[in-house]
């Protein structure tokens, strides 16, 4: 935890004084840095103790003597990267079921998934309510963490709220994690390189047993590379010279370890032949931006990744806001073999929203040929649909689709 930063509010909040008033346990997973900590002492630190599973002591004495551990930190109890020590788990069931209708005795993080679900679901299915946090949504970190998404109130009624041209680069690049939102000054790249760095050896080499991280690290950067394109694992692992199997275990590890999101595509019986590979997103539009090289806002708004910088930042704002009201996100894209795609769709209660990213300030109709296409195929799922682009102007383009800023998304 770091300390002396301005505490942000966080849209999960009330989920999570919920789940704690309602579940024996309740684990919160999420990236690393993205502010479990912070947030659960913040709720809960006066009542709870905390312990910190990451020093080597404290791990020794979790996984050699776990009910000795846990006896010396009985409940109510904060325990803090637990996927360091998963032999806890079985014992933590064992306090639980003493106690099974007490809510809100263990509060556990981790910034790793493969381990903690595999605990979980052997000792604490039933016991445990699940949870997530991503880095800061564009909502939480200007203080606004409960406005809505722009199809839920319709866009007509959301706040008006613009960024010039370099506010919104400056943003992307520095990404949503909370130390640098929270500290203005600090430098982003430096910050960037040394997360990435700890990510590597902590929690790549935990989950896979990585000789060489120089390797993987050119994995992450070329996949960085066709972030928001149709991504062909076999091109991938030829081109690094790596064999299939490896690529596919090290994006899984991304995965596992929530630093990138995995958009499939979406079918239905319409007659097309439609693509099956999937599209690859970072979590957090900054880590994207640092492993690609950006430094400068003109850099990044003009050059090639420009396009896929901001899709990342509009598939990551969706994917952020949904799970941080403890909702799983059932987001997809859509494309044709013969090309037709509209990039985003997300699932709101069985009905999809289309969305269009366009990297342009003054949208027009052609933009939502795509999206009026796909509402023809699927006149029966479709809801109305949207081209969020880099401006600030806000207008129909057409029966059933609006000009949406990102800044309103």
């Amino acid at each position: 935890m770091d300390h002396g930063i301005p505490y942000i509010e966080r849209s999960l909040e009330p989920v999570l004084r919920r789940a704690a008033s309602e579940f024996p346990a309740v684990v919160l997973t999420g990236p690393r840095q993205s502010g479990k900590t912070t947030l659960l002492q913040h709720l809960f630190g006066t009542h709870h103790r905390y312990v910190s599973l990451e020093p080597p002591d404290i791990r020794v004495a979790a996984q050699e003597d776990p009910r000795m551990f846990l006896e010396l930190h009985p409940p109510p109890v904060i325990l803090d990267e637990v996927q360091y020590a998963p032999g806890l788990f079985p014992y933590i069931k064992e306090k639980i079921d003493a106690k099974r209708h007490e809510p809100g005795q263990f509060l556990l993080t981790g910034s790793q998934n493969l381990l903690l679900s595999e605990g979980v679901t052997e000792s604490l299915a039933g016991r445990a309510a699940m949870l997530r946090l991503f880095p800061l949504s564009r909502r939480e970190a200007e203080g606004r963490p409960q406005l809505p998404l722009a199809w839920e109130d319709g866009p007509t009624s959301l706040p008006e709220t613009s960024y010039t041209f370099g506010e919104l680069w400056k943003g992307f690049l520095r990404g949503g994690y909370p130390e640098l939102v929270a500290n203005p000054i600090r430098n982003e790249r430096m910050w960037h390189a040394s997360y990435v760095q700890t990510y590597l050896e902590r929690d790549v080499r935990m989950l896979r047993q990585i000789g060489d991280l120089s390797q993987f690290q050119i994995f992450l950067r070329a996949l960085a590379a066709r972030s928001a394109q149709l991504l062909n694992l076999a091109d991938l692992s030829r081109d690094l010279g790596v064999a299939l199997n490896t690529v596919k275990a090290w994006l899984s590890v991304l995965e596992a370890t929530y630093q990138v999101i995995v958009l499939r595509p979406y079918f239905a019986n319409v007659g097309k032949r439609l693509v099956k590979t999937p599209k690859v997103y970072f979590t957090d539009v900054g880590t994207l931006c640092y492993l690609v090289g950006l430094k400068e806002p003109e850099h990044a708004s003009s050059g090639p990744m420009a396009g896929a910088i901001l899709e990342t930042a509009v598939v990551s704002e969706i994917a952020k806001t949904l799970t941080h009201r403890g909702l799983e996100p059932q987001v997809y894209f859509w494309r044709t073999a013969a090309g037709t795609e509209v990039d985003i769709l997300v699932d709101v209660g069985g009905k999809l929203v289309p969305l269009e990213v366009k990297l342009s300030a003054t949208p027009g109709p052609g933009m939502a040929a795509a999206i009026k296409r796909w509402q023809q195929d699927f006149r029966e799922t479709a809801m109305p649909g949207y081209v969020v682009h880099t401006g600030n102007v806000r207008i129909p383009l057409g029966a059933g689709v609006v000009a949406l800023p990102f800044a309103t998304l």
